[in-house]
């Protein structure tokens, strides 16, 4: 960070200018460094030598050009804790006045004592230099602590710009070198305060191997501030600069004593420390001065590792942050950044925890875990963890990982994990959204087949040839049943059947809506599959059949955030995990936007809430993740051949996706493992990722206020009130039929006699035929037991025949009701 400009009443006559030169002259022959062009024939007169200095000085530049520093980045929770740190120069620029005055004397002292006499050039300092080096084998500079700062600044700028002449043009040992060095020191100033300068020197320098700017090197000695350093620790570092490797005290403590030392006598023989501040300095032993303080560099951020990786991968790829992955490069390694994230550390523990508590990170059965929480309506990332170490595998850390399990392939993800049946929650959304109800009647049979002649698509070219035939667990399955029901057991077959109802291009458009993609592509962007070029037109997923039981690959993250929509009300917003940047001069750069919008209407996004509570109650696949005392809504998954297992659940104020599985294998089954010492023959989203679930969001929802979900309409829930069809004088499968065809859950109500209606035929049902009442309500059907008796003579004891032997209506003749005991899903 450039000082400001402020201008000095320091000037620089003519005198002083042509001793300047001579001193240069004189050392620049002596040291050995003047090319032949630029060999000094004898001079004969001041005045001539006068003119030439003159000349070739008025040839050089005056503006020093950009005094822009590398600093250090920094990544940050929301509670402002540290994350994580960037750099290629580590440096952490801080303004003159937090800056120990202890500091500013032992730099002024070792480099540069008559720093606040000259202009810029120092003529005494550069002949004493010169002296000095022909009657001593130790070398002296003869730069002014100006013109070392000029110098690091030229270095400093072809760093920036990745330009090797630039660099070398500033660090050659030439006399064009030090007369260019000399100008800009001269001329600059002549516009800052001689503190300004100070302050840009102790900013820019290097005190240490790999430390620049004396913050940094204060900490990483220290462990504390600059604004805090001693007499001793200041000559300790003011000593640095000549040669940070050969004075380090880490590794050559003798050496950085004795450099400490001399500085030390300096400050005394300048009058800046009295005898006794310099005995008690030099008495104290450089171990007992020294706590060293590594700085990493890089997401080195614990259990945050992941996040933090996916914030970098996030600003390397975003063209918010500048046009080409080189210029964000830069930007995040020199820009001095300030990154607010969105990570709550409290929540973010807590993740972590229910996930190696449940499934440990050394688990012999290889399973991996991941878990990304969302806030509904803002799309804030506050949770992102998993049970791997992140790093490269080794001996120690065999599952390590750089893969971020709950991302996207483009941040440093996976390729993504079937989602199983929590992608029936979005088959309910289009089932909704084109007017039909939860109380709806579909078939939940197993051992179904819809041949390829029956779906309904903008994109016939991807429907496979071959009829989907989608079952059920074990070959378990119920028949008709409710929608709401369906949804509660998690039944294939029935969510299979709405799903043939609706044209798959409407469900695609909806879900990428809601956020969903493939996680090998971004939201956008078309998808194409592993068997055809383009087969799914500009989706981001496979529009396929078999998606109704998810069979496209998705990443947790897309998951959770997709749920938060149903959680907001039927707002959207794109996941993000940067609330805001500053840059080092504080000024606030743009951030990617979460672009809310309202992509559900809200009486859809109730209805779903409310079907979703189902799942999570007594009975429901989802009863491992209830909260007591609060409302909590979610799906349950497991992925085909128990690949993967999910939960994505939510409350009003968060929602959670939890996903299970092998992470080195897409494919690979659960089947018949061991997890944390449990064995099971089969692993499912209710009873692996649900309990998971809960154990996080149960204490991330500690403290918060209990709210519920909007009510769901009856619209939704029941549909529009339709007429009771009538069904007089028909056998009890076709009255059951035509009730079922019409909404209505069939029963045998009762038999009564009829002269009319043959026996065992429908006279009637209740309510009566025309009634209005809700899709899914019960019908009772009335059956005919046969004519009324004729009665006996009253001498007759005989009270006639028992009537109908099949009953009324419960015999193989009724209509039946198709309401079983569920199917046990997969889930």
């Amino acid at each position: 960070m450039a000082p400001p400009s402020r201008s000095t009443s320091r000037t620089v006559n003519v005198a002083q200018l042509i001793s300047m030169f001579l001193a240069f002259l004189m050392v620049a022959g002596v040291g050995g460094v003047l090319s032949a062009g630029f060999i000094m024939p004898a001079v004969a007169t001041v005045g001539a030598t006068t003119d030439a200095a003159s000349r070739m000085f008025d040839e050089l530049p005056t503006e020093l050009g950009s005094e822009e520093l590398s600093e250090q980045s920094v990544i940050l929770a929301n509670d402002g804790s540290i994350l994580a740190r960037f750099y290629l120069e580590n440096r952490i620029v801080r303004p003159l006045d937090e800056i120990s005055e202890n500091m500013q004397e032992a730099v002024v002292a070792v480099e540069d004592r008559r720093f606040y006499e000259h202009s810029g050039v120092d003529p005494e300092g550069l002949i004493r230099a010169a002296v000095q080096n022909l009657v001593s084998p130790d070398t002296q500079g003869g730069s002014t602590l100006t013109q070392q700062y000029v110098k690091n600044v030229l270095i400093e700028a072809g760093r920036h710009a990745e330009d090797a002449d630039a660099i070398a043009a500033a660090t050659a040992p030439t006399l064009g070198r030090k007369l260019r060095e000399a100008k800009l020191a001269i001329s600059l100033e002549q516009h800052r305060s001689k503190d300004q300068i100070l302050e840009g020197y102790l900013n820019i320098a290097q005190f240490g191997p790999s430390h620049y700017g004396v913050e940094s090197a204060s900490r990483y000695f220290f462990g504390h501030s600059a604004a805090e350093l001693t007499i001793a620790e200041a000559a300790l570092l003011a000593g640095q600069t000549q040669n940070p490797a050969g004075w380090n005290p880490v590794v050559n403590p003798e050496n950085g004593e004795n450099r400490r030392d001399t500085v030390l006598g300096l400050l005394l023989d300048q009058g800046k420390i009295t005898q006794a501040e310099y005995d008690e300095a030099v008495a104290i032993p450089i171990e007992e001065m020294l706590d060293v303080t590594p700085t990493p560099n890089g997401c080195d951020a614990g259990i945050s590792t992941y996040f933090c990786d996916y914030v970098r991968a996030e600003i390397l790829d975003n063209t918010v942050f500048g046009e080409t992955q080189a210029e964000r490069y830069q930007l995040l390694v020199r820009g001095g950044l300030q990154i607010h994230t969105t990570l709550d550390p409290e929540m973010q523990q807590q993740a972590y925890d229910a996930l190696v508590s449940n499934i440990p990170v050394d688990d012999d059965s290889g399973v991996s875990t991941a878990t990304s929480t969302i806030e509904p309506g803002t799309g804030r990332i506050l949770a992102m963890a998993q049970n791997t170490p992140y790093g490269t595998p080794s001996d120690e850390e065999p599952r390590a990982t750089q893969v971020n399990f709950n991302a996207d392939n483009s941040h440093g993800g996976s390729n993504g994990f079937q989602t199983g049946s929590t992608f029936k929650a979005f088959i309910l959304t289009q089932w909704l959204i084109d007017g039909h109800s939860l109380n709806e009647i579909v078939d939940g049979s197993p051992n179904q087949s819809f041949p390829r002649s029956s779906w309904n698509t903008c994109l016939p070219q991807f429907v496979d040839v071959r009829p989907y035939e989608p079952n059920n667990l074990d070959g378990f399955g119920t028949g008709p049943m409710t929608v709401l029901e369906a949804t509660k057991e998690s039944v294939n077959t029935a969510f299979v059947n709405m799903s043939n109802q609706l044209n798959q291009c409407d469900i695609a458009d909806t879900v990428q809506r809601m956020g969903f993609h493939h996680a090998t592509v971004d939201l956008g962007e078309p998808y194409t599959g592993p068997d055809y070029d383009e087969p799914y037109g500009d989706y981001s997923m496979a529009v396929v059949p078999s998606m109704a039981l998810g069979a496209n690959e998705v990443a947790p993250l897309t998951m959770a955030a997709a749920f938060a929509t149903f959680a907001s009300g039927g707002t959207y917003c794109t996941p993000i995990a940067i609330e805001s940047v500053v840059n080092a001069d504080s000024e606030e750069l743009a951030v990617p936007d979460a672009e809310c919008n309202q992509v559900l209407e809200p009486r859809i996004a109730n209805a779903m809430n409310h079907a979703l509570q189902e799942v999570v109650s007594p009975g429901g696949t989802g009863a491992n993740a209830i909260i007591s005392g609060r409302p909590v809504a979610g799906k349950t998954g497991t992925a085909n051949d128990d690949s993967a297992a999910w939960f994505v659940g939510y409350t009003p104020q968060l929602a959670t996706a939890v996903w299970v599985g092998y992470s080195e294998s897409s494919s690979r089954s659960m089947f018949d493992a061991t997890i944390n010492g449990v064995y099971r023959s089969q692993w499912y989203g209710g009873n692996t990722a649900a309990p998971i679930w809960h154990d996080y969001m149960s204490q991330a929802v500690d403290g918060m206020p209990v709210q519920e979900f909007e009510d769901a309409r009856d619209r939704e829930i029941f549909g529009e009130r339709r007429p009771v069809p009538s069904v007089v004088g028909m056998s009890g499968p076709e009255a059951g039929d035509v009730l079922r065809e019409a909404g209505f859950r069939p029963y045998s109500a009762s038999s009564q006699p009829s002269d009319s209606v043959p026996v065992d035929r429908a006279i009637g049902t209740t309510p009566g035929a025309g009634s209005q009442l809700r899709p899914g309500s019960e019908v009772g059907v009335i059956f005919s037991s046969g004519p009324e008796p004729e009665e006996e003579p009253d001498d007759n004891d005989d009270d006639g025949d028992d009537g109908n032997d099949d009953g009324p209506g419960n015999g193989n003749g009724g209509p039946g009701n198709g309401n079983g005991p569920g199917n046990g899903d997969d889930d």
